[in-house]
Formats: structure tokens, sequence, C-alpha cells
């Protein structure tokens, strides 16, 4: 195939190239800079998500030295991404050809990307990658800056972008231009390192500059382009007030995708969701609800206000919250109750079971229209082991009882309130396991007799 032949980005191989060998010194973190998480996934993580789902069918990731903890983490999102080292921090130029080996296999195409810009959209990646089916050496992209001092400028002519201007290499004229450049670049693979290995640093920093690429590239007689997008989808995190900028960002954009997708939130600026929240149709939030990663929502459902969820499956029809915790492995049965001050881990609750309030139940199994009264517990950690609790369709269990796994309790059992169960309770049993009664008449009256006598001596 000729380089111009037209053809659908999705038929072409592409090599996705992540720099995330960035020391991240402003972060002042001992946390590498690009494991720092938004939407509870890393930076890293929400990259490498878009790029293969932009169509690339190899990664490689370029990290830095004495890094295994980055390399395991790209591990964690991509099956299988090449890992390379950047030795020595010489420049963006000098990044991409660190991956060298990748480039030489000369795949159809080329994306590089940035490990802390988290937020560029597959769509955006696929725009990057199209022009180069079309014919184009180089693609960069471009935003319209609010304030571009410091940005470099893309010098367009007509459709083709003639090059990249630094901001302090730029003339009054070209510092007036308000495109400036995203950093994210696509290269035809026939012709990427051919392009890179020209790059040089002859510049003030004694860097090598991946823009260079497209000086370079007209040099050559190739064609450049470039695509523009939102600012926002270029914002780059360097520092934590970066970071929480980010986190806006993104939360901005799951709440309007959760909206339009026909969940409720009252007051959607309260609403924390992670980047894989589910909600179903009809699904109502309250104000202040957190999502952990992990959680489906299924139709409506409603969430109460102070409601923190993480790992969980909530089926439909359910109530959960006021001030609920559900922690990984809960599963919420169709139509059940998670009232306030309840906290759920690694439970299954049947269809229309009822906790609604003050209760902790733990590695346990509910059966379903089950009633579990406030204070209960499941006594599920022996200081060694976890044990788990199994109760039966229909079971009652009175308030301020406690459960001590493993037990358990059979459809339809009674548990008198206060007890604390040690033995298993047959099917439609009445289970009592508490101290019997006393009544002494007139004791508190005589105490007091006694005790005002006693002080006044």
């Amino acid at each position: 195939m000729t380089p111009s032949s037209p053809m659908n980005a999705s038929s072409r191989t592409c090599l996705a190239v992540v720099l995330a060998a960035g020391e991240g010194t402003r972060m002042k973190s001992k946390t590498p800079k690009v494991m720092h998480a938004i939407a509870n996934r890393s930076m890293l993580g929400h990259v490498l998500a878009a790029v293969a789902a932009a169509g690339a069918d190899r990664i490689a990731v370029v990290v830095g030295p004495d890094r295994d903890d980055v390399a395991k983490e790209a591990r964690r999102h991509f099956a299988d991404p090449e890992i390379f080292i950047q030795k020595d921090r010489l420049g963006t130029g000098h990044a991409v050809l660190s991956a060298r080996d990748a480039l030489a296999r000369q795949p159809d195409d080329v994306i590089v990307v940035y490990a802390d810009t988290p937020l560029v959209s597959i769509e955006t990646l696929a725009r990057l990658r199209e022009p180069l089916s079309r014919g184009a050496a180089v693609v960069s992209l471009g935003f319209e800056a609010k304030d571009p001092t410091g940005y470099g400028r893309l010098i367009l002519s007509g459709n083709e972008l003639m090059d990249i201007r630094e901001h302090k290499d730029a003339s009054e004229e070209e510092r007036a231009i308000r495109l400036c450049n995203g950093g994210l670049m696509a290269l035809r693979g026939d012709v990427a390192l051919s392009l890179l290995d020209r790059i040089d640093n002859k510049n003030a920093k004694g860097e090598y500059y991946l823009t260079d690429a497209v000086a370079i590239a007209r040099t050559l007689g190739h064609k450049a382009e470039a695509i523009v997008v939102s600012e926002e989808e270029v914002h780059g995190v360097n520092d934590r007030a970066q970071l929480a900028q980010a986190e806006a960002m993104i939360q901005g954009r799951l709440r309007q995708r959760a909206m339009i997708d026909g969940a409720t939130l009252v007051a959607p600026e309260t609403v924390f969701l992670s980047y894989d929240t589910k909600l179903g149709r009809d699904v109502v939030v309250e104000p202040h609800v957190v999502f952990g990663p992990g959680v489906v929502v299924e139709d409506g459902v409603v969430i109460h206000s102070f409601s923190h969820l993480e790992g969980a499956t909530i089926a439909s029809h359910s109530g959960i919250g006021p001030f609920a915790r559900l922690r990984p492995g809960a599963a919420v049965g169709a139509g059940a109750k998670i009232g306030n001050f309840v906290e759920i881990k690694n439970t299954q609750l049947g269809a229309g079971a009822k906790v609604s309030h003050l209760t902790y139940l733990g590695d346990a199994s509910v059966g379903a229209e089950v009633n579990i009264g406030a204070g209960a517990i499941t006594c599920n950690y022996d200081g060694f082991n976890k044990h788990r609790t199994e109760i039966g369709d229909g079971a009652f269990i009175g308030s301020n009882s406690s459960l001590v796994a493993p037990v358990r309790i059979g459809a339809g059992a009674f548990v008198g309130s206060g007890s604390v169960i040690t033995e298993d309770i047959p099917e439609d049993a009445l289970a009592l396991a508490r101290g019997r009664q006393v009544t002494k008449e007139e004791w508190a009256r005589n105490f007091r007799l006694k005790s005002k006598a006693s002080k006044s001596k």
C-alpha cells in the first residue's frame, strides 16, 4: 500500500508511544507523577485505556531508570506493553527514540502521547490518526489557548502545518497566534524513524524537541497537518493543583454522561464518580455520594445522601442510605433496602431484604425478604481468618444480635433481640441466647435511700 492510499484507520496497525519518564518533582511525592489518580484510575491508566480504545495494537511505555513501579502499573492496564528505559532526560524527541526497537517495525501509524495528559479522548486520538491514512507524515494536536504565553505556536498555511515555533523563538507576529501546541503527535510509521533521527539539540536547552519533526518532514517533502481540540483535553498535570483541576474536569465529564444516560444527580457538583461507575436509568443520586471503583447500579435505584460505595453491585429498585457504606463484594438484591449507618462487605443480600439501620454485615449470604434489626452484626473475623454467616430466606434477626461466624440461620427462623448466636439455627425455629431477666421489686428505691444516708455521714 502506498502512503497516499485512503484507508480506514481501524484497519491500520498502530503503535502508541506513551511517555512516562518524567520525574514529577513538582508533585512533591514519593509516588511517580503518572501514578497519581483521577477518578480512581492512575493518569497512566487513563492514557493507556484511551490509546487502546483508539486502535493501538501495540503500546510502548517509556519510563525512567529504576521505575519498575511505573512498568507494573502499565501492565495492569494493557496486557503486553513494551517497556523502554530513558536513561537520560534529553527532551521529548529523545524520549520517543528510547522506543526505537518498536518504531523500527514500521507500524502504519505511530501516536505519541504523554502519561501526564490524561484527559485526551478516544475520539481525538482517532482524529489524530486519520490524516496519516491520507498521506500526511506528521499530525500535531493543537488548541486555542486562553493565554498562549509559554506555549509553542502552530504555524499554518491553509490546512497545512508549516512549523511549530517555541514561544521564546517566536516573532511578535507569531506570538499573536492563539493556536498552540498540545504536545501529542502522530507520525506515519514508514518515515517516523527517519524524521526522529534528524532531530538535533541545537537549541538553548540542548534538548531534542519532538516538535522539530514538523519542519524536518516538510524539508523532506512530506505533508504535515494539525487538528484542533479544546484546551481541556490537553490539560497537563505537573503539580497537585493541576491534578485537582484534572479531577474536576473528569468529574464534570462523568456526571454529564451519567445524566445523559438517564440518571438523576440531584446536586451533580457534590457527587464523586469513578472512571468505571455504571448508573442505570432512573437512578436517583442524592447529594454528597461517593462512588469508588467497580460500582454497578441498576435501574430505578435511589442512593440517599452521604453514602459511600465501592466494588458493589446494586440490583434494580433498591434503596441505599443515607450514610450507608458498601464495600467490595457487596451485592444488593432487587428491591432491598440498606438504611442509615449500615456497612456491608463481601455480602450478598437477597431480593426485598431490609437492613434499615446501625448494622454491620461482613462475609455473609442473606436470603430474600430477610429483616435485620438495628445494631445486629456478623462477627466474621477471629483475628486470623474470616468466616461466613448464612441467613436463609425470610429469617428475622432481632435488634442488637451478634451472629458469630461460621454460623447458619435457617429460612424463616427468628433470632431474639440481644442474642449472641454461636450455633446453627434450624428453619422456622426461635433462638434466644441471652441471660434471663431478673427483677427485684423496690431495689432501686432502697439503694437510693441507703446511698443518701451513707453520703450524709
